[in-house]
């Protein structure tokens, strides 16, 4: 079986539906050997996750997920091999989490608005301990019965510019890489689908480490373009499923959207060179 690197994945602590235990769990069973758990702003589940892979024998490298924007367009940036022990780093993680609390709550009193019952606990009810985000409530609106399915609720309400929509309040991107790179950490720019070239080379000028090529929303084209980029550049490149346990439609992408251990290795030695 081909070797398989997983660098983007998501637990309970964010978005997915799997904790970090039983991902790690499923990531061995579908043949992979180096996983990174990137949950959206937090890092709450490496720890366990880490332990845990040790005795299976899946390498679990730190990461985390973090929402910038450039010329009013969300970007995300993957932060790898971070010291999740870094004060920095976990002050902003747990400034953000509130921010997206306080966010929701403006999200709620739209849907109100809207004539939509739900409230603040219905969420918080979904989210536990992890950082609310939109598909949270997106998720308490099913349970409701105002939706019938996760994208229903964006489509009806909760997409970008829809009639609940409210903007996250991001790090500028040169400061979200000034945070990663201070807890030792590479950025690497996440699923860039059809960015246009000029937020593309602000990225690259701004002191991305590589772009992720291999991604289930990109295609062939997209893929061949994006290592054309990163070899111009002299970046790294990675990949990963985005796999969020099934509530995105991709039960079926762990295993199936990887890269060579060897990135890896190649990701490891500009740490190196860099620390």
């Amino acid at each position: 079986m081909q070797p398989k690197a997983d660098l983007h994945t998501h637990t309970t602590y964010s978005d997915g539906v799997l904790s970090p235990k039983a991902l790690v769990d499923k990531a061995k069973d579908n043949g992979i050997e180096i996983l990174s758990i990137t949950d959206h702003d937090s890092i709450n589940g490496v720890a366990e996750a880490i332990e845990y892979g040790q005795k299976l024998g899946v390498e679990v490298i730190p990461g985390v997920e973090i929402s910038t924007d450039v010329e009013d367009k969300e970007i995300h940036l993957l932060g790898y091999f971070i010291d999740i022990y870094n004060n920095n780093l976990k002050n902003y993680l747990e400034f953000f989490k509130s921010e997206r609390l306080n966010r929701a709550k403006r999200i709620i009193e739209k849907l109100n608005y809207l004539g939509v019952s739900i409230k603040i606990e219905d969420v918080i009810e979904k989210a536990q301990n992890s950082s609310i985000g939109r598909p949270h409530i997106a998720n308490a609106l099913m349970d409701l019965g105002y939706v019938s399915n996760f994208y229903e609720a964006f489509d009806k309400y909760l997409r970008d510019n829809g009639p609940a929509y409210e903007k996250k309040n991001h790090l500028s991107v040169v400061s979200a890489i000034k945070l990663i790179g201070d807890a030792g950490g590479l950025t690497i720019l996440a699923h860039p689908g059809n960015l246009n070239e000029s937020i593309l080379t602000s990225l690259i000028k701004s002191g991305i480490d590589g772009i992720e090529i291999v991604h289930p929303s990109h295609s062939e084209n997209q893929m061949r373009f994006y290592k054309g980029v990163v070899n111009s550049y002299f970046l790294l490149q990675t990949g990963g499923s985005d796999y969020h346990g099934g509530v995105k439609n991709d039960e079926d992408n762990l295993g199936k959207y990887f890269v060579s251990p060897k990135l890896v290795d190649t990701m490891r030695k500009l740490i190196f060179k860099h620390y």
